[in-house]
């Protein structure tokens, strides 16, 4: 198999797309869901709990829709470059790298899960050029490639690079930590930083855990200032998707919808289809709209009771103005660099005159 370092590029390109594309009905499909139940929920020291039975059976279909969305991603990447052998192997692959592994439980989310869908597809890939017999020609597709496929990439994953991640989370841990006595200002724009960059994954999941451990000794306002980075990567897609419609497809523009009420209810998973598909623009406008965010909570002292985010919980919010100040604030400037970055759509751009 010759390696083209443009091909190879073009290749991923359209594997990310790919990807993303049969992701977003499973992120719609549970965001709306989520959605619907937690507008129903208490806020509680555990977080919305929803009480209605029915609604309950709702938060349960959300709850499916959001565990699939990771092992989709993966899975589609790695059958874009493999074909059907890669899609099985990059589903689990997705599916392993978004639950914790190994003794200290280590959790990647969508960046481990891409990174394993790109290992299933070009491993994948490779064992489809073997050589082999012709009697176990009609076996490779459906068993010899699947098997070898998922035992490599995901051994190799669960030994060499969930211990690694979990180092990192520990060094993330501890420069946190080493931030409770300095300037809030500063505390509040790392937080919200450190809360954007993977979406909902091990970066954010340690961010929680910090806050929630300060939240257990009687300090509040870290849990503000990262309960309301959380909405800010959703709710910004989901506004510049409102505001730049030149700059999104027609299926981009519905998926905003979704995020958007995912924003509103905590939940910033709704920005990952966004970011998968145009990392180099998307990542940095979120994290410096939730790094804003955050830095605001931090400076107005806002704090949050509770372990969720969104507009949904700002009944136990003490500072609720600025709460959502803050929110907005950020929402809206991860919109605007969107709309100076994000170049308009191909078919968008207006035509010149000396070209009609």
């Amino acid at each position: 198999m010759a390696w083209n370092s443009k091909k190879i590029g073009e290749e991923l390109k359209k594997a990310f797309s790919t990807g993303v594309s049969y992701m977003i009905p499973s992120v719609v499909v549970g965001g709306i869901f989520l959605a619907i139940a937690l507008a129903s929920g208490t806020p509680t020291d555990e977080g919305m709990v929803v009480k209605n039975s029915f609604l309950k059976n709702l938060n349960v279909i959300g709850s499916a829709g959001f565990a699939m969305m990771i092992p989709i991603l993966a899975g589609y990447i790695s059958y874009s470059i493999a074909g059907k052998p890669g899609l099985i192997p990059g589903m689990i692959a997705g599916y392993i790298a978004n639950n914790p592994v190994g003794d200290n439980g280590v959790s990647t989310g969508f960046l481990g899960a891409m990174i394993l869908g790109i290992f299933s597809g070009y491993l994948a890939k490779w064992v489809k050029s073997w050589k082999v017999p012709n009697t176990i020609k009609t076996i490779m597709p459906i068993l010899i490639i699947p098997i070898i496929t998922t035992f490599v990439v995901c051994i190799g994953y669960i030994y060499i690079l969930a211990q690694p991640l979990a180092n990192f989370v520990d060094v993330i841990t501890s420069f946190l930590s080493s931030l409770q006595g300095g300037s809030a200002l500063i505390l509040g724009l790392v937080l919200g930083a450190f809360t954007a960059v993977d979406m909902g994954g091990p970066i954010n999941k340690t961010v929680t855990a910090f806050t929630l451990a300060l939240m257990a000794e009687g300090v509040f306002e870290p849990n503000g200032a990262h309960r309301i980075a959380v909405a800010i990567p959703p709710l910004g897609v989901a506004l510049s998707t409102f505001i730049s419609k030149r700059k999104y497809t027609e299926a981009e523009r519905a998926m905003g919808v979704s995020a958007g009420f995912m924003g509103l209810i905590g939940i910033t998973e709704g920005a990952i289809p966004f970011a998968v598909k145009d990392m180099k623009r998307v990542l940095p406008a979120i994290i410096i709209g939730s790094a804003i965010g955050g830095g605001i909570g931090m400076l107005q002292g806002v704090k949050t009771f509770i372990p969720h985010g969104g507009l949904i919980v700002i009944g136990a919010v003490e500072g609720k103005l600025w709460y959502f100040l803050a929110m907005l604030i950020g929402t809206v400037i991860t919109a605007l660099i969107l709309h100076f970055t994000k170049p308009d759509l191909p078919e968008t751009k207006p035509v010149k005159k000396e070209d009609a």
